[in-house]
């Protein structure tokens, strides 16, 4: 098939490119873009399919570098084929999946059997996380480089700390000599203990203990340090507080090779979103306060964090209807991570294009993934956006397996409402 999209204005951080276009796609690729004046798309052959995308925003495929994809091991949470519809219907083309499967990938014998299984099942591209330290225990480093070798583009132990600085230090090492950036959960569980929400007055009043502040900081300023010093690349995932980005700024002002990213319920959300002991706003981090939600605004604003991921993290609802203290961490995040973070472009806080470079230019470079971004002779791998349409978020609609969402009957502004990948169109136009 042939595809005609008209009159839909393009930002393109790849090619540095931004304006009003007319496209042709063919047989997956990208014969023509034209930057040219609204005009009438022309009665074609049934063959071809036309969209006049007046009104419309065209960007390259978003990348989210931090999802949980549950397969191997946990598939009664979700599939790799499950969770790719859900990623291309939030306007995903690319995920990177974290380790914590069942095996764990720390060897290349999983690593192979995400990509074949990504390859026949998938809806996008899957870039498989491989584990820092066997069975993600914290002790004894992966083969690093023969996951990057199978396929891995980053590690992490996602889900669990590396507790041990010598271990860290040496992952640290081996990636820079790999050339593969290592993505740190800064927690130190030493002081989580069994804290189950942010610690202040809230969790006080709510009778839960509390997840101090210092767990985040102390972890994320012991791994800038490490990175510092062995002058080693370093990613900190999801950034929940005002105090680590002000560490992380600080060095970033200094050179030091940090970068980082939040996710959408990090600005969106507080603590109070728990309420009446709500367990689908119980993850890890935790909530925070209003003073962290609205530094991490300023945080994205300013550049201090680099990229907006989902941490998609899928559960069976019996997983999440018990006890608050007993429910398991997470958000299903795919489906609605665009149309939160467009909040953001509504609020002021961030231009279009730089929303866009968050979802895409940033994360491609610091896991340095090739992207072409949308020019002739490219794959094509792109997003069709209504940055005003309303809708409203139905859980019983996700095509995730994860129904795990405090956004349920939220109305958002902003939609995705188509997504191409080569050959493979998924119009949600409708929806």
């Amino acid at each position: 098939m042939i595809i005609k999209i008209y009159n839909a204005y393009m930002i393109d951080p790849f090619t540095a490119k931004e304006g009003k276009v007319d496209l042709t796609i063919e047989e997956g690729i990208i014969r023509e873009v034209k930057f040219k004046e609204r005009r009438t798309a022309p009665s074609l052959k049934s063959q071809i399919l036309q969209i006049d995308a007046e009104g419309l925003y065209l960007f390259p495929g978003f990348i989210d570098m931090h999802a949980h994809l549950r397969e191997p091991g946990y598939e009664y949470k979700e599939t790799i084929h499950t969770a790719t519809l859900a990623a291309v219907k939030g306007g995903f083309t690319t995920v990177c999946c974290m380790a914590n499967t069942n095996p764990v990938n720390d060897n290349p014998e999983v690593t192979y059997y995400i990509l074949a299984k990504a390859k026949d099942e998938g809806s996008c591209e899957v870039l498989p996380v491989g584990a820092i330290t066997k069975g993600l225990k914290g002790e004894e480093l992966s083969e690093m480089a023969l996951l990057k070798e199978a396929g891995c583009v980053a590690f992490s132990d996602d889900g669990m700390p590396v507790m041990n600085s010598l271990v860290m230090k040496r992952a640290l090492q081996y990636a820079k000599a790999i050339n593969a950036p290592i993505i740190s959960h800064c927690e130190d569980i030493n002081l989580t203990e069994e804290g189950v929400m942010n610690e202040g007055k809230l969790s006080f009043y709510l009778g839960l203990k509390g997840i101090p502040a210092a767990s985040e900081e102390i972890m994320v300023m012991r791994d800038i340090i490490l990175c510092k010093y062995y002058r080693s690349p370093i990613h900190i995932a999801h950034v929940s507080l005002k105090s680590s980005l002000e560490i992380i700024k600080r060095a970033k002002q200094e050179g030091i090779m940090v970068t980082a990213e939040t996710c959408p319920h990090y600005f969106t959300l507080t603590e109070k979103a728990i309420g009446n002991y709500d367990t689908s706003a119980k993850v890890n981090p935790p909530l925070r306060n209003e003073e962290d939600k609205e530094a991490i605004k300023i945080g994205l604003k300013e550049g201090v964090i680099d990229v907006i991921a989902t941490d998609h993290a899928p559960h069976h609802e019996d997983e999440k209807n018990v006890p608050f203290e007993e429910a398991a961490n997470g958000i299903s995040g795919l489906e609605t991570a665009v149309s939160l973070s467009l909040n953001l472009y509504h609020e002021g806080v961030l231009t279009l294009r730089q929303l866009v470079e968050k979802f895409t230019l940033n994360p491609a470079r610091i896991l340095n993934i090739n992207r072409q971004g949308i020019k002739e002779g490219a794959e094509a791998d792109l997003i069709l956006v209504d940055v005003n349409k309303d809708w409203i978020v139905d859980k019983n609609k996700f095509a995730s397996k994860g129904k795990n969402t405090p956004f349920h009957g939220w109305k958002l502004k902003g939609k995705v409402l188509m997504t191409i990948r080569g050959k493979n169109i998924f119009d949600m136009r409708e929806e």
